[in-house]
């Protein structure tokens, strides 16, 4: 019993010490868990309520810090401004010649694609996301982590892409890294989510527009 007594002790040393990290990791775990296995609605929503207003919630309650403060912040624009330009023109020739490729072409087929709906649909939940892995993870980490932080944030996000084009996932081990790199350069996750915004609606559009209209 004093060995049992004694971990027990340790264990709870050792989260109270790593108090703030051990909620953003925890909460972070449980809301994708959550959004996999208890989608309300639809999609969308379901990004929305796990990925951003439950975290935003987290930092409010539990973290007592403004969340303003996990990178909705414009930060370092010169800096991230950049990244953008940069990033876009080396993937645009990527996604275009990727789109050729017919598992990905199966997998985000879509009836009656419309882009202007399309487009404010995946806003939303491209910006929860973002804000969850970009945002809640990166910043909420950093302070204890530093760098460290991008490369945390990485794991769950390429887990989150399990069971989509295998292509797709394996460059999410690439792109997680980019991004939380350019989030922590720049100091907001605004950069990430602009990109992913450009990434998704641009390759969805060639699929849906153009190639699979031929």
């Amino acid at each position: 019993m004093s060995f049992v007594k004694q971990e027990l002790a340790n264990l709870f040393r050792f989260l109270k010490t790593n108090k703030n990290e051990a909620i953003v990791l925890s909460s972070a775990a449980l809301f994708i868990s959550l959004n996999s296995y208890h989608q309300i609605w639809n999609q969308w929503f379901s990004s929305f309520l796990y990925f951003a207003i439950l975290p935003i919630a987290v930092i409010l309650i539990f973290l007592r810090k403004n969340p303003l403060h996990y990178g909705f912040q414009w930060g370092e624009v010169k800096i991230w401004g950049r990244y953008i330009g940069i990033f876009c023109l080396i993937a645009a020739p990527i996604l275009f010649f990727s789109a050729f490729k017919p598992d990905l072409q199966k997998y985000y087929r879509i009836e009656d694609f419309n882009l202007i709906s399309y487009f404010f649909i995946n806003f939303i939940s491209l910006f929860s996301s973002e804000f969850l892995f970009r945002g809640f993870l990166i910043f909420g980490l950093k302070d204890k982590l530093k760098e460290f932080s991008i490369l945390i944030q990485m794991i769950p996000f390429v887990l989150v892409h399990l069971g989509k084009p295998e292509l797709e996932t394996i460059s999410t081990i690439i792109t997680g890294i980019i991004f939380g790199f350019i989030v922590y350069r720049g100091n907001s996750f605004w950069p990430a989510f602009i990109i992913h915004m450009f990434i998704n609606v641009f390759f969805v559009a060639l699929v849906n527009l153009f190639i699979l209209s031929q």
